[in-house]
């Protein structure tokens, strides 16, 4: 048998509260109540357990549970139980000891366990770095009948991740957020901001962080998906309620270059009788990257502007980077203060975009305030409200991870929490100035971001067909991750020529399915690029072609211009949507099992979803393509939006899909805002 088959493990629990502890040699294990039907595991070799709470707020009180016994020991918390073996391996059973997940543990302390394996490895690998911390692996045994969901945005066709590799790390158009949603009834956080990657092979799933100095995560039970996402939320925290002036139209290109060109597309849209909520003053509206204020040569009157377009009912929203250059006039102050990411090798530049530059250290407190203390002055002040949070990953020219540090440690330990504090920064200061419902827009996101306001969009993404299927599953998952505001580039932002009739086919195609998501907004870098205005500041940033929704041709104008006035249409439903993702922590986009669980065949409908409770959408994915097939749910008939046509669930159709629109159906019988009568008089 060896010498491990004897070892021994007495006395290796003990009661600490509501905390299950087991010690033993240099590991030390909590396990304890977090939040309804959950439980967080924490584990290290450090001398005392690490305290950070990460993603997770403060639990609500809750009573666990807890039975020590010679063999093993178990802590139990509503719905959810672990239970410990003396020999410290875990499993986790629902109430009634249906099996959830368990430790993939193949070793011989215990030949009467079915884990009895020559192969000596660890469930919780905690392995030292020479000089270092640790390098962590937790590994867990596979159903292969499961299937995984959440984590995030990745640029990839796959709802199911079962049997995908995804690495944990931000990226532009990729959004590491790992809370992982399985189809056997629990969910599963990753509490550690770390450098990383997740696994969920048909042999055993594993997570690993390359630097830490704990293992932390939070497991819950709930009866389907639905109450899995709500248990999280209520975890991590609920999103701000939507402002409902933010649910219409937002216009944006790769950038409008003066301020009297901006105004002049807002009064373009209130002469044309088109609905406009927000328009985008994008990148280089400033002298300098970190001088975080308008170039007074191209935008003299930024007060004057924002008055003017709120006359119109419109809202202004900038693009702020975190990136500071040399040239910035902040620059000398912020180094000289620790304020910026600093590099343990090379030269101090991170980004190049026009000049080096390197970010603000948004895991630093004194450096949020004092970029917010600038951004109140330059644009709060001004009548701005609304900010762009781009390059928030935050992007690097190369993403060598291991060279940057930051205030709260290397970019290989926490790296992935960058963008969720970049987001703290505005909600704390737009909360601090009286904004009721702070809103940014955000190129990244990590577990929690939801709580600081961030709506999150899918990145610098390409203009193709493929790129547009991508986003579907991207804004599903993430939506099941819990970040509910989500949106995309309609169009694509890498690409597309507006007078070529094939970009116009995928522009139409993404603005009709961009009517059904939480926020509807266009933006994109469009051929050919034209010329800088000037030799200085924010003049020698050029811009591309038009992007504007009369910008494509007749026929394509008079099909954008009917989804605009059906989003407005929407506004109602949205609202109501909206506040169930506040209230609940419940997507606006929804998978289909998310709302019919019981019906098999909603499971492998992945092409299509629902927007609350009772619209489904269809988008369309294929160039040329004029019908789909569309899956209606078992337990409803769905009437279709254009046509008034009424069909029984439990069915496959197939769908007209003319140019003109794209196949939608609600509930029979649903609320929805709006009559049929008006949604077809469009």
């Amino acid at each position: 048998m060896g010498l491990l088959a004897a070892m021994r493990f007495d006395n290796v629990f003990s009661v600490v509260g509501d905390r299950l502890v087991r010690r033993y040699d240099d590991e030390l294990l909590w396990i304890e109540p977090w939040g309804k039907d959950s439980l967080r595991v924490r584990a290290t070799k450090m001398a005392r357990m690490p305290d950070e709470d990460w993603a997770l707020l403060p639990p609500e009180e809750c009573r666990a549970q807890i039975r020590v016994g010679q063999e093993e020991a178990s802590i139990q918390n509503g719905r959810i139980r672990a239970v410990c073996s003396a020999a410290g391996r875990l499993r986790f059973e629902e109430e009634g000891g249906r099996l959830l997940l368990e430790e993939f543990t193949r070793n011989r302390w215990d030949v009467r366990a079915k884990d009895c394996s020559a192969l000596n490895i660890e469930a919780r690998e905690l392995r030292p770095i020479p000089g270092g911390d640790y390098a962590l692996t937790a590994r867990f045994e596979s159903n292969p009948n499961e299937r995984i969901y959440g984590m995030g945005q990745y640029q990839m066709p796959y709802l199911d991740l079962k049997g995908c590799e995804l690495e944990l790390a931000q990226r532009n158009s990729q959004a590491s957020v790992p809370f992982a949603v399985s189809s056997l009834g629990y969910g599963f956080l990753w509490n550690n901001p770390a450098i990383g990657r997740a696994a969920f092979n048909k042999n055993l799933s594993l997570w690993q962080a390359q630097v830490t100095t704990k293992l932390d995560y939070w497991i819950t039970a709930g009866r389907g998906v639905k109450e899995i996402c709500r248990n999280y939320a209520r975890a991590t925290g609920y999103a701000p309620a939507f402002p409902e002036e933010a649910l219409g139209f937002w216009q944006s290109k790769l950038r409008y270059q003066t301020q009297e060109e901006l105004l002049g597309v807002a009064r373009e849209f209130k002469r044309r009788g088109l609905p406009l909520s927000v328009i985008v003053a994008d990148f280089f509206h400033w002298p300098n990257q970190g001088d975080w204020k308008f170039d007074e040569e191209y935008w003299p009157d930024p007060a004057a502007m924002t008055r003017e377009l709120g006359e119109m009912g419109v809202q202004l929203m900038v693009s702020v980077w975190p990136t500071v250059e040399k040239s910035s006039e902040n620059h000398q102050e912020m180094l000289s203060r620790g304020l910026l990411v600093r590099m343990d090798r090379g030269i101090r530049a991170a980004l190049e975009h026009r000049n080096h530059a390197v970010h603000f250290d948004a895991t630093n407190p004194e450096a949020r305030a004092f970029v917010w203390d600038k951004v109140r002055r330059n644009y709060l002040d001004k009548g701005v409200s609304l900010f762009w949070l781009d390059e928030a990953e935050p992007e690097y020219t190369r993403y060598d991870f291991d060279i940057f540090r930051y205030h709260l440690g290397t970019d290989l330990q926490v790296g992935n929490i960058y963008p969720a504090l970049f987001a703290k920064t505005f909600y704390d200061g737009l909360q601090a100035s009286g904004v009721e419902r702070p809103l940014s827009l955000v190129r990244c996101a990590w577990a929690g971001s939801q709580r600081y306001g961030a709506l999150v969009w899918s990145g610098d993404i390409h203009s193709t067909f493929e790129s547009l299927r991508n986003q579907l599953a991207a804004g599903l998952n993430m939506g099941m991750a819990g970040i509910p505001w989500w949106t995309t580039d309609i169009g694509g932002f890498h690409g597309g020529d507006p007078e070529d009739p094939a970009f116009r086919e995928l522009l139409t195609r993404w603005f009709q399915w961009g009517v059904f998501c939480p926020v509807m907004r266009i933006h994109g870098d469009r051929e050919p690029t034209g010329s800088p205005l000037g030799p200085s500041g924010g003049g020698k940033t050029p811009s591309g072609a038009a992007n504007e929704p009369w910008s494509f041709g007749q026929r394509t104008g008079e099909i954008l211009r009917r989804c605009l006035l059906q989003r407005q249409l929407l506004r109602p439903y949205l609202a109501r949507t909206m506040d169930q993702a506040h209230e609940k922590g419940d997507p606006p986009m929804r998978a289909m099992f998310y709302e019919f669980p019981e019906d098999p065949r909603s499971w492998e409908a992945e092409d299509q979803y629902m927007l609350g409770e009772d619209l489904l959408v269809a988008p369309v994915f294929q160039a040329g393509q004029t019908q789909r097939k569309v899956y209606l749910p078992a337990g409803a008939s769905w009437v279709r939006l254009d046509t008034g046509e009424v069909l029984e669930g439990g069915r496959e159709t197939l769908a007209q899909a003319p140019l003109e629109r794209i196949p939608v159906f609600a509930r029979q019988g649903a609320q929805l805002g709006f009559t049929l009568e008006a949604w077809q008089g469009l």
